[in-house]
């Protein structure tokens, strides 16, 4: 995650690195979940301590332009607007979802809890399989290697999309209050069932003209 100068959620942070990296035990807690090892980190950097055996990293590699076709990924993205390539946090939940949707990748990101925001209606709510509320609500992030800071300004969740909501459960109600998101995620797949059959009549109404038959010759 990085937080430099920027604003999020009307605040102002600052922070002396550009990187705030995922703690050493969420990241082991991750890495229980996906039965030993991460295979994609998107969002790496020089400092992180997750270790996956693929790694996506500013500014050599813009992970958002890459395809996330891996089995396990695990996602501590900026936090503020990247205006040099018009990103937020939006566009990483996106690929969180879409990586699920369309490569069937089991994905866990770490990332502020904004409950009233488009971004967790659209991408969390009705999309991910379960949230994990963190009970440390001043999050310390590893900051040039140490854990000794002031914590994060805002409350953090772990997302889950996947079908392991037992792993991700047993492994994280430790640290927080795991909620599934099963019944929500059912409730939108169902209304976008019903909306189809809309589609079904939607047809050529030219196609009912009458056709001119030609009389035989007499």
């Amino acid at each position: 995650m990085e937080l430099f100068n920027t604003d999020f959620a009307g605040r102002s942070v600052h922070s002396q690195s550009h990187h705030w990296c995922t703690p050493p035990q969420y990241v082991a807690a991750v890495k229980r979940v996906f039965g030993g090892e991460i295979e994609l980190d998107p969002c790496s950097n020089q400092e992180s301590v997750v270790n996956a055996k693929c790694e996506f990293a500013l500014p050599e590699t813009d992970g958002l332009a890459q395809e996330w076709n891996f089995p396990s990924i695990y996602v501590n993205p900026p936090y503020g607007a990247d205006r040099a390539r018009g990103t937020t946090i939006r566009d990483w939940l996106a690929k969180c979802a879409s990586s699920r949707t369309e490569y069937g990748a089991q994905v866990i990101a770490l990332v502020p809890v904004a409950t009233n925001t488009s971004h967790w209606k659209k991408y969390v709510f009705g999309s991910a399989d379960a949230v994990c509320f963190l009970y440390d609500t001043r999050l310390r992030f590893l900051v040039n290697g140490s854990t000794d800071n002031k914590g994060a300004p805002m409350a953090c969740a772990m997302i889950y999309w996947g079908d392991n909501f037992l792993a991700f459960e047993t492994v994280f109600s430790v640290f927080g209050a795991v909620v599934s998101l099963a019944s929500l995620k059912k409730a939108r797949q169902n209304t976008r069932q019903k909306q189809k059959p809309k589609e079904m009549f939607l047809f050529d109404f030219n196609s009912l003209k009458p056709q001119t038959r030609r009389s035989a010759a007499g």
